[in-house]
Formats: C-alpha cells, structure tokens, sequence
C-alpha cells in the first residue's frame, strides 16, 4: 500500500527543486519500460532544455575541485574539451568568470537535440568568443585534451568506458563530476525530475574504475559530493548519501 501510494505520488511529481527516485532494475532498458507512457521521458524536450540557466552565472562548491584540475590542464597546454552532456554549456559560462581559458580553446557540448538547440541559441547572444560548439556525435571526442562530464553520465544508455573504446584516439584526461557511485553494486533507478522521467544509472565503484583503468586510465584525484543523495524509497541499500568526482588520465 505504501509503494502503491508513492508510486502516485512519483507520477504526480511536478517539483523542479527536488528530484524523486523510484525502484531499482537491472538495465537501462528495464528502467525506461517501467516508465508510463503518458509521461514525457529524458531531456529530449523543450522544458528539459530550459533547465539550469542560473548556473551559467554561478557556481558551487562541487564545481571547485573541477576548476582546480581544469585550470592545471590548461597552463599545461590542453586546449580541447568534449563536454558529455553540458546542456547549454553551463561549464563553459560559468567558470570562465573565475578562471583563464586559452585563446585557442575549442569547447564542443554534446547533448540531446532539443538541449543543443536551446544552447545554439543561448550562445548566439552570450557567447561574443564563439568558442563554444555542439555536436550529436560521440565520435567528436576522438581526439580530444579533456573529456569534462559533470552530472551527465547516470543519463546515458552506454557506459563511458563503451564510449572510451570506440575512439582511436581516446582524450588524454577525464575530469568527472556528480557521479552516483554504489560501493558493490550497479543497477538503474528511474528519475523524476519534476518535468520527466529518465532511467539513471548508478554503477558500483569497482566497475566504474575498472573499466577506466583497463583503458589505461589512472586515478589522480577523487572528492565527494555531500549535497547529492540518491534517496529510493523501499531501497535503503540502493540509497546513496554522496556522490563523487574524479580526475583521471592516460598513462604515459
């Protein structure tokens, strides 16, 4: 009866300041057919692409531990970044109030079209440097300095390591942020963020890793995020009380 009565209460979620967790599946397919089909799923869509536009003025306490390592990337000499998923570039607005980025910077956002298209117009009048691109293919971060994601890649249907290993030339540094990690399992919930509902990805540490190191990834850095929880209600030990960061790169 109480499932029953959150579920309702999932579905009827309309609150963009606090997301709603619901169920655990083992695969990203399972989690989107337990989705209604009356409801609108994932950020394909007009409201999803209106999200997050205070956080191109601002940033947040998780964001520093990211500027820190990109500000160090850049004096070494990167000057490329894939953004998996940086909506309208929210990244690229937001910390070049508090950081130098190099003249030639190339920073090219992937995400999903509608997002894209919201962001080409956005950049149109806040982006007087047109260093900022948008792309719908993965491929484009063959090749890359830096692949950025922050709070991205629990959305996607494949792993970033599947990603990683379709590139023949993969980026020479991973910076990551707002990762839902579990410490020994990987399993999908489903998200309602107030607009949508999307299947969401939380993956066990060692197969997060794992799958990074056998790419000829080392960890160089991790912090964690104490203001994000994954709360599932009736799953105490799918529930998460952080999420984490990381910086990696390639070995020599």
């Amino acid at each position: 009866m109480l499932q029953a009565r959150y579920e309702r209460r999932f579905l009827a979620h309309d609150s963009t300041m606090r997301n709603l967790y619901r169920g655990v599946y083992p695969s990203f397919t399972e989690a989107q057919a337990s989705i209604p089909r009356t409801s609108m799923q994932g950020y394909d869509n007009t409201e999803s692409a209106g999200f997050y536009r205070e956080r191109t003025r601002r940033v947040f306490l998780n964001d520093y531990p990211m500027m820190w390592w990109l500000s160090r990337l850049f004096e070494a000499g990167s000057s490329s970044v894939f953004d998996l998923g940086g909506h309208i570039g929210i990244a690229y607005y937001a910390y070049q109030r508090f950081m130098r980025f190099p003249a030639q910077l190339r920073w090219r956002v992937m995400d999903v079209p509608a997002v894209m298209e919201a962001g080409a117009i956005w950049a149109g009048k806040n982006d007087a440097l047109h260093r900022l691109q948008f792309t719908g293919k993965r491929s484009d971060a063959d090749g890359v300095d830096i692949l950025f994601a922050a709070g991205s890649l629990q959305y996607l249907d494949y792993t970033l390591a599947d990603l990683l290993a379709s590139l023949s030339k993969p980026p020479s540094h991973l910076l990551l942020n707002s990762v839902p990690i579990h410490i020994s399992v990987s399993y999908f919930t489903v998200q309602n963020t107030g607009v949508s509902c999307c299947p969401y990805r939380v993956t066990a540490e060692g197969d997060f890793i794992g799958g990074l190191k056998a790419l000829g990834y080392v960890v160089r850095d991790r912090w964690e995020n104490t203001d994000r929880q994954c709360e599932i209600p009736f799953y105490p030990a799918h529930s998460l009380d952080r999420y984490f960061g990381y910086y990696l790169s390639r070995e020599d």
